[in-house]
């Protein structure tokens, strides 16, 4: 039995897909139709996990590593090849068609609009599909216009919108049946700075409300610090590590990237925690270990040995800092 209080619950859940391959030089022989070649891909191997109602829960790793995979199984949508699942009660697979009133989700670059319709014909027709009161929808529709900043372009067809445009538009079309559970995989790609500041901003005032569980894929470091409370990280279809996001933080973002541009003769400053990591002749990158040095402090130390004309602070690729677990997990594939 699952706990009441539990939104998501997995064990042992394994994907296996089977693809024919071709022999070099068979092709189109007696042989390869009658015998071919069974490849197995292990997509995600046995993974366990639970998700508390209203929690919200960073499910990285690289690409290929079982994220999709995983969701796809967690939302009903692809079989598991062996293991058990729950969402809000059902079992996805079996489940599907009662479990897709109680979630939301929005697949990347997958859409769920109407291409040829304006987002606003997408809206009402979901209302009609989810059986929504007219006066609850009217509230919840004019919420998240507001809310996503889509009002202007509510009422164009979906092929004239740009990706950001259309990317507000689904998140804001997943949401708008008041969903339980919602699994995002990458909600602000494509995004300028502004609009995926307010797409964070307004996931949280939603779960904050709504006491949502809110299950999330992203490359954006941004999106994981801002929305997640805990971060599952999977590779190689296992998962890695399963930790709060202020331990992440403390472990792993440690480090900040400074980008400078100078004037007259480049010299890196030489200060203890901080590492060139690239010099040209306008500027240079440099790399502070803020367990090392405070990052004010460090930027005050640049400012006084170097005239800087240009500077700009980022936190390490989340590419590195998956890279940095995986060699101190010491996981093999």
């Amino acid at each position: 039995m699952v706990d009441m209080a539990t939104a998501i619950f997995a064990r042992g859940l394994t994907k296996v897909f089977r693809t024919v391959t071709k022999e070099p030089g068979l092709k189109g022989s007696v042989r390869n139709i009658f015998r071919p070649d069974v490849r197995e891909v292990h997509a995600v191997r046995g993974i366990d996990l639970e998700v508390e109602r209203g929690e919200v829960v960073a499910f990285i790793g690289p690409n290929g590593a079982g994220k999709s995979t995983t969701i796809k199984m967690l939302t009903g949508i692809l079989y598991p090849t062996s293991g058990e699942a729950n969402v809000l009660g059902f079992v996805p697979w079996r489940d599907r068609e009662s479990l897709s009133y109680k979630i939301g989700s929005v697949f990347g670059q997958k859409s769920q609009l109407w291409y040829h319709l304006p987002p606003s014909d997408t809206f009402n027709l979901l209302a009609k599909i989810y059986e929504m009161d007219r006066a609850e929808y009217e509230k919840r529709r004019n919420f998240l216009v507001q809310a996503f900043e889509i009002g202007p372009f509510l009422n164009q067809p979906v092929r004239k919108l740009s990706l950001g445009q259309r990317m507000r538009c689904e998140i804001a079309a997943s949401i708008l049946h008041g969903p339980e559970v919602i699994f995002l995989d990458e909600p602000t790609i494509g995004l300028d700075v502004v609009a995926r500041q307010n797409v964070r901003q307004t996931l949280k005032k939603w779960n904050d409300q709504e006491k949502a569980t809110v299950f999330l894929t992203s490359h954006d470091v941004g999106d994981i610090e801002y929305l997640a409370d805990r971060v599952i990280i999977i590779n190689h279809g296992q998962i890695v590590l399963d930790d709060k996001v202020k331990n992440l933080k403390y472990h792993y973002l440690n480090k900040k990237i400074v980008d400078l541009r100078v004037s007259g003769e480049v010299r890196p400053p030489a200060i203890r925690g901080v590492k060139v990591l690239k010099q040209a002749k306008a500027g240079f990158k440099l790399e502070v270990d803020t367990e090392v040095i405070d990052i004010n402090a460090a930027v005050s130390h640049i400012l006084k040995e170097c005239e800087v004309q240009d500077i700009s602070i980022s936190d390490r690729p989340l590419e590195d800092i998956i890279a940095s677990i995986y060699q101190r997990e010491e996981v093999a594939p």
